[in-house]
């Protein structure tokens, strides 16, 4: 190519620039920079400000000649061009030169831009936590087909040979911080779709949520089956268990597949929720059901186990459930845990 360059300079002026061009965002690549050193070098090859936006996350990367992020507004239409992957324009590549354009400049832009959609190819967009919803959706939907999933996941910055998993979230915090606490070292995707938040990432410590959030955690190879894993596991979470792997439902998941009108018409679903006027005597089952002990539930609650033994005593009589047999039990807790999933 250098000697290509030498011949051509002897002959054209103009060729021997385009072909330094190609030359120089060949190197680039080889080098494997990422979005920022490529608008850094961009904007000193161009000597003006270059620029690149990312559609789907919304990131902006702007840098100045002398290799410092930009800081003054951006002129009204600078010169651009898209940046292109899988025939999907992903967003777009620019130069802010105050002059006319030079003879060279749309060579550049195009050349940027195909290093751009490497970069993005190669290790996805910026680590920030906050995706677009669309996009995040598009990977976890169930209707979206294999190839658009796949592009989207590239997107987002997930591999596409490591298995994404999706928490389903509830919390007062930013979700960003939230997939900050959870999965610190590795990238996190974060958007929020309905009422409920969505995180997506590789690996997660599930001890590392915060004490008011609830989380359903899916465990399924593909998005979409662990979105839907994440939303079951969160209807199952408590105050006592705010953090369910759906996996550790084991059975119990079964439950949220009984339609909600014949789970309400079951007998001792019925008798739950005309137990759930009084909160104590809620309080008490879900303490004893959660133990399996008068002694521990009593320690759990703070009172002494008589006095828990006569409350439950009462309690079995109201949902006609014979509470201290291992039957009974099993029954109270297969009710209760079915009114907690209507009412979640």
């Amino acid at each position: 190519m250098e000697a290509l360059a030498l011949r051509l300079s002897q002959l054209d002026a103009h060729a021997e620039g385009a072909i330094r061009v190609v030359m120089f965002y060949d190197t680039l690549m080889r080098r494997r920079v990422d979005l920022p050193a490529l608008a850094r070098a961009s904007a000193v090859l161009a000597e003006c400000v270059a620029g690149i936006r990312l559609h789907g996350t919304g990131q902006v990367i702007r840098m100045s000649p002398d290799g410092t992020q930009a800081t003054a507004p951006s002129p009204p239409a600078p010169t651009t061009t898209p940046i292109t992957l899988d025939e999907e324009e992903i967003g777009t590549v620019w130069l802010e030169r105050p002059a006319p354009p030079g003879a060279l400049d749309q060579l550049l832009l195009d050349r940027f831009a195909i290093a751009a959609a490497a970069v993005v190819e190669r290790y996805g967009p910026a680590r920030t936590t906050m995706a677009d919803p669309a996009l995040v959706e598009l990977a976890i939907s169930a209707d979206t087909d294999e190839a658009a999933r796949a592009r989207a996941l590239r997107l987002l910055g997930f591999a596409a040979d490591l298995p994404v998993r999706v928490v389903a979230v509830r919390s007062s915090l930013p979700l960003d911080k939230i997939g900050g606490l959870i999965s610190p070292s590795r990238p996190v995707k974060a958007a929020p779709l309905a009422d409920v938040g969505v995180l997506l990432t590789t690996a997660l410590d599930p001890t590392r949520f915060p004490a008011d959030a609830r989380a359903g955690i899916g465990n399924a190879e593909t998005p979409h089956r662990s979105w839907r894993q994440a939303r079951t596991a969160l209807r199952f979470t408590t105050p006592r268990q705010p953090v369910v792997h759906y996996d550790d439902l084991g059975a119990l998941a079964l439950l949220a597949e009984i339609p909600p009108d014949i789970a309400r018409d079951n007998t001792d679903v019925a008798a739950i929720t005309r137990l759930a006027d009084n909160p104590e005597d809620l309080q008490t089952l879900d303490a004893y059901c959660t133990t399996g002990s008068l002694r521990q539930a009593a320690d759990l609650l703070h009172l002494h186990h008589s006095s828990i033994a006569r409350r439950l005593e009462q309690i079995g009589k109201t949902l006609g459930i014979e509470l201290t047999q291992p039957t009974g039990l099993t029954r109270a807790r297969l009710a209760l845990t079915t009114w907690r999933l209507l009412n979640h």
